[in-house]
């Protein structure tokens, strides 16, 4: 009888500590790839030069929550494992609200895609994994791979940078202002 009434004595530090536990400030909540082809646009003033809509961009769309009202910096690293080669890049967002849809945008060229796929038609299964982590003052806040595998599968030495574009970089920086948290501007 004793010991069943030192349980609730044992088990109170417990629940008080689950209670305490606090949400982490950033969360990944979703990542997608999608092949998407590059914006028409008409303009006058020049000569029109029509774009290949069979060539596919690569788009690696990122959900993620924010629990602090604003951050100023928020770096968003992208890890992408397209037929063993791994293709790294960052994008640094400011004005980060609080919310549970904030999302950041990087892309892969077409003629990116046919150099690492062999010349052969990309599809989304071209794309073997997809890691993401986000960094606030040097320090990972989350981290979440696509699909998941051994960690750290991305720590591979056989990187290949500065082929990853964000949306600034691309025929989509004009689209969707609303959608994605603001990247901040070279100094």
């Amino acid at each position: 009888m004793k010991a069943c009434s030192l349980l609730p004595l044992f088990l109170a530090p417990c629940t008080a500590l689950a209670q305490t536990r606090t949400q982490p400030d950033f969360q990944v909540t979703r990542i997608t790839r999608n092949l998407v082809s590059a914006p028409q646009f008409v303009y006058s003033g020049a000569q029109q030069y029509p774009t290949n809509q069979r060539d596919r961009w690569l788009e690696i769309e990122v959900e993620f929550n924010a629990v602090p009202e604003v951050t100023d910096d928020l770096t968003v690293k992208y890890f992408v494992l397209i037929n063993g080669v791994l293709l790294t890049g960052e994008v640094t967002h400011n004005n980060v609200a609080a919310g549970r849809e904030n999302r950041s945008v990087m892309y892969v060229s077409p003629r990116t895609l046919a150099r690492f796929t062999g010349s052969r038609t990309a599809t989304t299964t071209s794309v073997q994994n997809i890691c993401i982590q986000i960094i606030q003052n040097g320090s990972i806040k989350d981290e979440q791979s696509l699909i998941r595998a051994q960690p750290p599968w991305h720590a591979s030495p056989s990187r290949v940078a500065g082929l990853l574009l964000n949306k600034n970089e691309t025929p989509f920086a004009p689209l969707y202002w609303d959608r994605y948290v603001p990247i901040k501007s070279p100094p």
